[in-house]
This record gives C-alpha cells, sequence and structure tokens, in this order.
C-alpha cells in the first residue's frame, strides 16, 4: 500500500466513523467529543497497521517529541471544524491525515465526510477554471481578519465565510472560493493535509507575509496562511502587506 493510499485509508474510516455518530443521538458538545475521539482512534488503527514504525502527531493527542527527529511524520486533524460537526446540515467540516518527511509535506488525505469526498495528493484535484463574478474570499465565519478585508477592498471581492479550515481551503481547490485568508491562531494540523493537496493542484500556498508554511516544527503553532489561485497571488499578497 502506498503512503497516499494509507492517507486516503485512514481519512475514510474516520470520515465513516463520524458520520454514523452523527446520525445518532448525540447533539452538541457530546456529539463533538464523541467525533475527536472517534475519528482519532480510527485514523490511529490504520496508521498503526500500515506505518507502525511512523510517528502520529495529532491535535487530539499529546504531542510526541519523538517527531522532531523522526523522517516520517503524520500530521493529524481528525476533525476539522467541530463546531460544524455539531450543527445539524452543515458540511464544512473536515478530516486531515497528511504525511511529513524530510521532503516536506507529501502524501495527504482530506475527507470531507458530509460530502462523501475524499482529495488526495496523487492524483491531485484538476484546479477549475474561474467563473466569472467577484473574486470569492473565504474566510472563518466567528472571525474574519482583517487583512481578508483589506483582499476583498482591493480584489473588488466579497468574503464567504465557512468552517473548518480545511474546508477553507478545499473550497479554493474545488472552485467554490478563489482565495482564503486566515490570520489569528491556528495549529500545524489544522492546514497540513489541506495545504499539501492545494499545493498538488497548483495554487499559492503561503504565510502572510509570502514566506513557505513549514511543518513538524517545535512549536505547534502556525498561526496565518494563504491559499489562492496562482493568478492571485501577487494582489492577494500585496493587499495584506498593505493592511499590516
Amino acid at each position: 500500500m502506498t503512503d497516499v493510499e494509507v492517507a486516503a485509508r485512514a481519512a475514510r474510516a474516520a470520515a465513516a466513523v463520524l458520520r454514523e455518530l452523527r446520525s445518532g443521538n448525540l447533539a452538541g458538545r457530546e456529539l463533538g467529543d464523541a467525533g475527536d475521539a472517534s475519528a482519532q482512534e480510527a485514523i490511529l488503527s490504520v496508521l498503526r497497521a500500515e506505518r507502525p514504525d511512523d510517528v502520529v502527531f495529532s491535535e487530539e493527542a499529546a504531542d510526541d517529541r519523538r517527531r522532531l527527529g523522526a523522517d516520517r511524520v503524520w500530521i493529524v486533524d481528525p476533525l476539522d471544524g467541530t463546531r460544524e460537526y455539531g450543527e445539524p446540515g452543515r458540511h464544512d467540516w473536515a478530516v486531515h491525515v497528511a504525511l511529513w518527511t524530510r521532503d516536506g509535506l507529501g502524501a495527504s488525505a482530506v475527507a470531507l465526510p458530509a460530502l462523501e469526498e475524499v482529495l488526495l495528493t496523487e492524483p491531485a484535484p484538476a484546479l477549475p477554471p474561474r467563473g466569472d463574478g467577484p473574486v470569492r474570499i473565504a474566510v472563518s465565519r466567528t472571525r474574519p481578519p482583517v487583512e481578508a478585508d483589506a483582499v476583498a477592498a482591493a480584489l473588488d471581492g466579497v468574503l464567504v465565510p465557512l468552517g473548518s479550515a480545511g474546508y477553507k481551503t478545499l473550497a479554493v481547490v474545488r472552485g467554490e472560493a478563489d482565495a482564503y485568508v486566515h490570520a489569528g491562531g491556528m495549529y500545524q494540523w489544522d492546514s497540513a493535509a489541506p495545504v499539501a493537496i492545494a499545493a498538488a493542484a497548483g495554487l499559492t500556498t503561503c504565510r502572510l507575509d509570502g514566506r513557505s508554511l513549514v511543518y513538524n516544527e517545535p512549536d505547534p503553532s502556525l498561526p496565518d496562511l494563504v491559499v489562492c489561485r496562482p493568478e492571485l497571488r501577487e494582489r492577494v499578497l500585496a493587499a495584506v502587506r498593505a493592511a499590516r
């Protein structure tokens, strides 16, 4: 089994568990807690079986510092968008499974369980052409950053509030949005797998200041992110610079 097949199997296993839980009697915080724990165990079960010597770096577990000396680290968010998962009818939540090696991010999968979709780094998604209309900037439902407002103003665009970080990133991959601008706090597991897929699809992925996104760093925090269509890169980053 290839690494991307392992990532896909782990993401699908978590997605199945999350869909089953969501169709039951749990709700709210209780549903979110059960989803986090069950999806974590589903992913670990696959990784233990298929890649037992690799280190796992997950939101739902203590930070295993062996990862800093390891050659292979799975960066995992078993349920990205716990709030949206707990809201009936919402589909903007995700499961993230990414493999980091000394060469950087590699084989990755993101499941969108409510849509019954799994996107992979290989084969990479085909980026759809941008349609007519204003530039669409995906932002947090609850904390849209001032930088996103600046990008919308500079590009004559509109803000599109969405749920989880993974879903917002894949909204650009899937053609629902043209850019995603985030500031104000995020962790490596929030973006690793979706960023790997976005990069494989040919999108720009970087920090707000244009620096590269670096993973498996000692500090789990990776607080800001830009994902956009490549033809928008310079205009988006110029607007962010002006806002800061």
